[in-house]
């Protein structure tokens, strides 16, 4: 099953994205607030969303795993459901959000089992919010730290707090975003300690029409996640084929969930 490449880490000087001039350097308290709002909105979709995923395991002293799992939301109802596919021991296991809380569905048992949002994904380095829709300027207040370079691109550092009251994985991130393009390049999350305990890597966007939307949805064809804590541990993220037409209504259910494993 070895799908995906070896997930190593990526000159951010090959990193690809298209340009759409979107920022201005630097920024005052209001521009910050701009950018997690025009953030959020690219990669939301006023409608439905579907996506054909790869997560490529990587721990130390242990085979690589890959796995594929299709992706579910519907943004205007904050649903998010994943359900897998591959390999034959995890098929039909899934996780879905409801009411702003995160279920993990696991057929072997016939269980559902409440999870946090620093649940790690199927036991990867992934998180529910790497596939979700973003909600930025819903969950943390931001302050600007520097302009300056990332390989070749000229970014906007941010330095994210969570808003008080707000169940997040981590409660401190940086961002890097490129100033052409409007995208993340990088993501650092931080523990409340300010101990660093993930990095991730954006070296692919794609933009897709949205008919419900009236505009364009975009989405990170590629993630790479590495693990700060436990150092050989890395996942690639894969999204492949999404797909924003109508789903069924009755899809974001445990029922639905459920009869996909008999």
């Amino acid at each position: 099953m070895a799908l995906l490449p070896s997930p190593i880490r990526v000159s951010l000087l090959a990193l690809a994205l298209v340009a759409t001039p979107v920022l201005a350097a630097p920024l005052d308290a209001a521009g910050v607030k701009a950018v997690l709002v025009e953030l959020d909105d690219r990669q939301r979709n006023g409608g439905d969303y579907k996506a054909l995923v790869y997560l490529e395991q990587k721990e130390k002293d242990k085979a690589d795993t890959v796995r594929e799992a299709l992706i579910y939301r519907r943004d205007a109802d904050d649903k998010l459901m994943i359900l897998f596919a591959r390999p034959k021991a995890e098929q039909g296991k899934g996780y879905l959000r409801l009411d702003k809380n995160l279920w993990m569905y696991d057929p072997n048992t016939g269980r559902w089992e409440r999870r946090t949002e620093r649940e790690r994904i199927a036991g990867t380095d992934s998180r529910r919010a790497d596939f979700d829709e973003s909600r930025l300027a819903d969950e943390y207040d931001a302050r600007y730290v520097e302009e300056g370079k990332l390989g070749k691109f000229s970014t906007h550092m941010l330095e994210l707090k969570a808003k008080e009251g707000v169940d997040v994985a981590y409660p401190v991130l940086k961002l890097w975003v490129d100033q052409a393009s409007g995208n993340i390049l990088k993501r650092q999350e931080f523990a409340l300690s300010g101990k660093l305990m993930r990095t991730s890597l954006y070296p692919k966007w794609q933009k897709l029409f949205s008919e419900s939307k009236g505009s364009d949805v975009w989405y990170p064809q590629e993630i790479r996640i590495y693990d700060e804590v436990e150092k050989a541990n890395s996942t690639v993220v894969l999204i492949k084929q999404v797909d924003l037409r109508s789903l069924d209504a009755n899809l974001f259910t445990k029922a639905w969930l459920e009869s996909k494993s008999r």
